[in-house]
């Protein structure tokens, strides 16, 4: 076939017009010879056509269609491409690690020297809040909702869900100080599972709150937050308390699986959506990932909306583990409690809803670091690898208590948090303002921050991607 000419316009002289007519199959190379010649955005066009092939066979267990597919991705997919050729990296080897796992001795054999260093888990956590605003928004907004709700209050217990950065009680430490009734007594309880993670968060506290000569406390829990014991909490009389949770609740949805399954059984598969999602997605022109993404019409054609019942758990009177951890803060009655969640549904009970969930949700993550760093930065690198690539193999491969990334929507935590007998409290205008300051100083037009119900979604190019909402016990 000869090259096309760029210059045509015409839907027959695009090649687009043939994936809906082309089924991958083998050989020594492509047997297209233009694909490698595709412009950018007809390449991710294929590459969607190609993963969305994929996910259909690996989830009808046609391995040798799997295969057959996997080797024409890999003749496009990078992953120091563009964005949508490191995304097709990503959730191509995600695919593959999900059919490994239906030999349970293979995929251990495979993974059996792989050594995940709690040092490499600490370093692209902090990159991720070094190259994202998000953590920071999250912070500030967590620390002014704090700051305001204490007012006048002389003893300050903070229990922090995942205690691992000490910027956030650093800046509210420096904040208290300045309070014109003097700072009060602050008392923090940090839990996480790695023991050296709080013994550097301690002294890092503790230290600054020498130099701002503010009466302060660091009470240690090593402890998964499923294994949480709430006695050694230690919340005394007289404290007023204040609960912070930054990206971890969702983690419990995963020991409530059974569960979840016996309520909500899986829907049968629909293998004829997937070929109408396919051919809704040739007939688009976008020029961008994120443009073909936030095209509704294209998961709409194939799959539930995210709010529809066979994307999560019909009922918010509460799985055992969820309900339990929920109705444990309910009762040590904290003035306040501020959680960030990731705002997507990755918790999808089918493999194409959540493909095609975290499809949309990381290409606005891969697009911001493609606005502000170059491909080559290791930086980049290892976020994209070692925290989304981590994250998205989890959402796609694994199943039952192993998938921990069982992210939700904004609107089904506020119901099982009301169910539980919170009630939210809407952020202050001060609060959004603070927030909305941080982000025009961070120097990138794409972040947006919007107020939802009294809450704040942060959002790039306008897709929702984390929230943060406050709340406290109803009365």
């Amino acid at each position: 076939m000869a090259p096309m000419d760029e210059r045509s316009s015409s839907v027959t002289s695009s090649p687009l017009q043939l994936f809906s007519m082309m089924s991958p199959s083998p050989s020594l190379g492509s047997p297209y010879p233009w694909v490698r010649e595709l412009k950018s955005e007809e390449r991710g066009l294929y590459l969607i056509h190609l993963l969305l092939t994929c996910a259909n066979h690996v989830a009808s267990g046609s391995l040798e269609n799997v295969n057959i597919t996997f080797e024409h991705i890999s003749q496009l997919a990078s992953a120091d491409g563009d964005t949508m050729q490191r995304i097709a990296a990503y959730f191509t080897e995600a695919l593959a690690d999900r059919i490994l796992k239906t030999w349970p001795g293979l995929h251990k054999a495979l993974n059996s020297t792989r050594i995940s260093l709690p040092s490499e888990e600490i370093l692209v956590r902090k990159l991720f809040f070094e190259l994202f605003p998000f953590l920071k928004m999250a912070y500030v907004i967590t620390n002014h909702a704090i700051i305001e709700s204490m007012e006048g209050e002389k003893m300050v217990h903070i229990i922090d869900l995942h205690s691992a950065e000490p910027a956030q009680w650093i800046a509210l430490l420096q904040a208290l100080s300045a309070r014109p009734e003097g700072p009060p007594h602050l008392r923090i309880t940090g839990i996480h599972p790695q023991k050296e993670v709080l013994e550097q968060m301690a002294h890092r506290l503790t230290e600054e709150a020498e130099k701002l000569d503010i009466p302060f406390q660091f009470n240690p829990i090593v402890s998964k937050l499923e294994n949480l014991d709430f006695e050694k909490l230690r919340v005394k009389t007289g404290e007023a308390l204040a609960i912070s949770s930054v990206l971890q609740l969702h983690s419990l949805l995963a020991f409530d699986d059974e569960f979840l399954r016996k309520k909500s059984p899986l829907p049968s598969k629909n293998s004829n959506g997937v070929v109408h999602l396919q051919q809704r997605v040739l007939q688009l022109n976008q020029t961008t990932l994120g443009e073909l993404l936030e095209n509704n019409d294209v998961v709409n054609q194939h799959s539930p909306s995210p709010d529809s019942a066979s994307s999560s758990p019909p009922s918010f009177t509460g799985p055992p583990k969820m309900e339990g951890f929920l109705n444990a803060l309910w009762g040590l009655t904290p003035k306040l409690m501020v959680i960030t969640e990731q705002d997507s549904n990755h918790n999808g009970s089918t493999l194409m809803e959540r493909l095609l969930e975290s499809l949309y949700f990381y290409a606005a993550l891969f697009d911001c670091l493609e606005s502000t760093l170059s491909r080559t930065s290791m930086e980049r690198l290892k976020v994209e690898k070692m925290l989304f690539g981590e994250e998205i193999k989890n959402i796609i491969a694994c199943e039952g208590v192993e998938r921990k990334e069982r992210h939700e929507k904004l609107e089904k935590w506020a119901q099982r948090l009301d169910s539980v007998g919170f009630h939210s409290v809407p952020l202050s205008y001060y609060c959004m303002l603070q927030a909305r300051r941080l982000l025009q100083g961070y120097g990138c037009d794409g972040y947006r921050i919007k107020e939802e119900n009294g809450c704040a979604v942060i959002c790039c190019q306008d897709r929702p991607l984390f929230s943060v909402s406050a709340w406290r016990c109803r009365k």
